[in-house]
């Protein structure tokens, strides 16, 4: 609920066209309840952003367009291990989804 918080004062703070969510979970079906939240509003309608539609883009941590823009190595020791263990490719059909579904930006 706290992130649903603080998501929600920066895009206040810079504008949500200036907001961009990188996120981590382990699985497919969590980052994308994570990604619908904060673009089409908290479906669970518990938190900051129910009812809330911020329309942001929401990535994941092993998506190809994240990875691209990082540093190879630190990405290699940051996401490295977990690139390796968790669906890579599920995960980016998911998020694909949202953000074609929700995102304004």
């Amino acid at each position: 609920m706290e992130n649903q918080n603080r998501v929600k004062d920066l895009t206040e703070k810079y504008g949500a066209e200036n907001i961009l969510v990188i996120l981590g979970a382990a699985e497919a079906e969590a980052s994308g309840l994570a990604a619908e939240t904060v673009s089409a509003g908290d479906p669970t309608y518990a938190g900051a952003l129910a009812g809330v539609a911020l329309g942001l883009p929401a990535y994941h941590v092993t998506e190809a367009a994240f990875k691209e823009a990082v540093d190879p190595a630190v990405y290699d020791e940051q996401v490295g291990m977990m690139e390796m263990v968790v669906d890579v490719d599920a995960i980016a059909e998911e998020m694909q989804g949202i953000r074609s579904q929700f995102s304004k930006y």
